[in-house]
């Protein structure tokens, strides 16, 4: 007869396996407490608030990069990134290169949004190279954006944790979702590769919603 035997600690591949296993099932919960977590971080500014920024950014190559930066959802870095070829004048789009790993492609420019641009390619010039250049004929930097937002948002009385570059990122996507479009739509619009990045903004715009109906609970 077999001896019967001992029970062993499973092989590391097993072992390996059963955490696998373990983390996939606790995955999703991390992943919404992650979500959670950076739903309550992120602020934006009202549409009176862009009103008011816009309102005081007069010099017209500032003017421009704000506008874009507002209505295409770009981060800070992607702004010097951008050169005259990327632009086509006839139809108003510019090819955005998108970094961490996003979705780069081509924005259609709005009415306003075009309107500054042109405005600051007459004072600029047609020559190819960077669109938006520092004093030095340089890339302007992330760090020279951030000085201006800090600037003109001090200027137009914004909330003084909301004077980065990156707010104009979370008010673009917050504000799209306001304005009825889907989750998919403005993923596509702002360049996000992973739509649980985009559904951040989907829990502000639900929470704002949530907000309303309290307060409309006696609305006839």
């Amino acid at each position: 007869m077999r001896a019967t035997q001992p029970l062993e600690k499973p092989a590391p591949a097993a072992a390996a396996a059963g955490e696998s296993a373990r983390n996939t099932t606790a995955e999703p919960a991390k992943q919404k407490k992650r979500r959670r977590r950076q739903a309550r971080r992120v602020r934006h500014l009202t549409e009176e608030e862009v009103g008011r920024l816009f309102k005081v950014i007069t010099n017209p190559r500032d003017r421009a990069l704000f506008r874009l930066a507002y209505h295409a959802g770009l981060r800070a870095s992607e702004i010097g990134m951008l050169e005259m070829r990327d632009y086509n004048a006839r139809t108003d789009r510019i090819y955005i290169h998108r970094l961490k790993g996003s979705n780069s492609g081509e924005h259609h420019m709005c009415r306003e949004e075009a309107k500054a641009f042109k405005a600051w390619l007459k004072v600029r010039g047609k020559e190819p190279g960077v669109i938006f250049q520092s004093n030095q004929r340089r890339p302007i930097t992330r760090q020279m954006l951030d000085l201006l937002m800090k600037r003109y948002g001090a200027a137009a009385g914004l909330p003084e944790d909301l004077r980065h570059m990156h707010t104009l990122k979370h008010t673009c996507a917050t504000h799209l979702l306001d304005k009825g479009f889907g989750v998919e739509q403005v993923q596509d619009w702002i360049g996000h590769a992973n739509i649980q990045n985009t559904m951040i903004y989907a829990t502000v715009t639900n929470g704002r919603r949530a907000e309303m109906a309290g307060r409309l609970a006696d609305w006839r």
